[in-house]
């Protein structure tokens, strides 16, 4: 069998809990037609950009989010952008395919307002300062980043969904302190966001890398495992970064994870907290606009 921490191992766990688990209750929202479309066309060797473009045209209110993106403080520069194409060329292609995912997946996956609040607000933030770190780190593919921040608690809403009581079990975990929010999860219904995230991953093709670091982002053990990905330990360690810097940006106290775990996320990434609060300057006009 394969590693548990591997990608091939999440994925034989996925498959499983599909199977004869309790993923098998979980009603996982379909891909949608255009993202499945986007995602064919940037496999290929050479992506077709007319035909991302034609796409990315097809609907009015994704054009328009395109052009704001592109008009934001991470990319403008000289005179804003007014086109479908002088964004798409501003952007570059990578990010455009990443704000077109971003898009389409809030279209496709409701959110309960009242016990997740913001939450696709919040996803593009993380996001963004995902693409923002992985300037940071020489290698860091900055669209398999973003596509992570997005998607990362993507179980919550999912789970919402399918699972009778999960509203009632975010209220619990977030007053716990005996045991992580995850344990709470697993303790209640037989799964937890991680894992139901990792399965969209799965279901709608995105980075193996992504999917296994959205099954293993509350792990921290698997930094510094041989058996784990390298590009999915580093996808892990800057999440939490990201999260961090996404609670200073609101003004919030760091949360527990944080505390439990930010010197040794710190020490296997080799970053010092006198460079996060520089990035976290250097961030926080980005984040104002997301």
């Amino acid at each position: 069998m394969a590693p548990k921490s591997s990608i091939q191992g999440v994925t034989d766990e996925l498959d499983k809990g599909r199977r004869s688990g309790a993923l098998n209750r979980i009603v996982i929202p379909p891909c949608p037609e255009l993202l499945a479309r986007l995602q064919a066309t940037m496999a290929c060797a050479e992506p077709d950009l007319n035909e991302v473009a034609r796409i990315a045209s097809s609907d009015v209110a994704m054009a328009a989010v395109l052009i704001r993106s592109a008009n934001g403080p991470m990319y403008a520069a000289g005179q804003p952008v007014q086109t479908l194409g002088q964004a798409m060329n501003r952007l570059g292609l990578e990010h455009t395919a990443s704000v077109m995912a971003g898009f389409l997946a809030q279209r496709a996956i409701k959110v309960n307002p009242v016990h997740l609040q913001r939450f696709w607000e919040r996803a593009a933030k993380r996001a963004m300062a995902m693409s923002f770190l992985a300037g940071k780190f020489p290698g860091m593919s900055a669209d398999v980043a973003h596509t992570y921040g997005l998607f990362c608690h993507v179980g919550m809403p999912v789970m919402m969904q399918s699972v009778a009581g999960y509203s009632g079990t975010l209220v619990e975990a977030r007053a716990r302190r005996d045991r992580s929010p995850i344990q709470t999860e697993n303790a209640n219904h037989k799964t937890d966001h991680a894992v139901v995230g990792a399965l969209v991953a799965r279901v709608w093709r995105l980075a193996p890398a992504v999917m296994a670091a959205i099954r293993l982002h509350h792990d921290f053990d698997v930094l510094g495992d041989s058996q784990t990905d390298s590009e999915v330990q580093l996808l892990v360690a800057t999440g939490l970064l990201a999260e961090r810097m996404m609670l200073l940006h609101e003004g919030l106290d760091p949360d527990r994870e944080w505390a439990d775990h930010s010197a040794r996320v710190l020490e296997w990434l080799q970053v010092s907290e006198d460079e996060l609060v520089v990035w976290d300057l250097e961030l926080r006009d980005m984040l104002e606009v997301s």
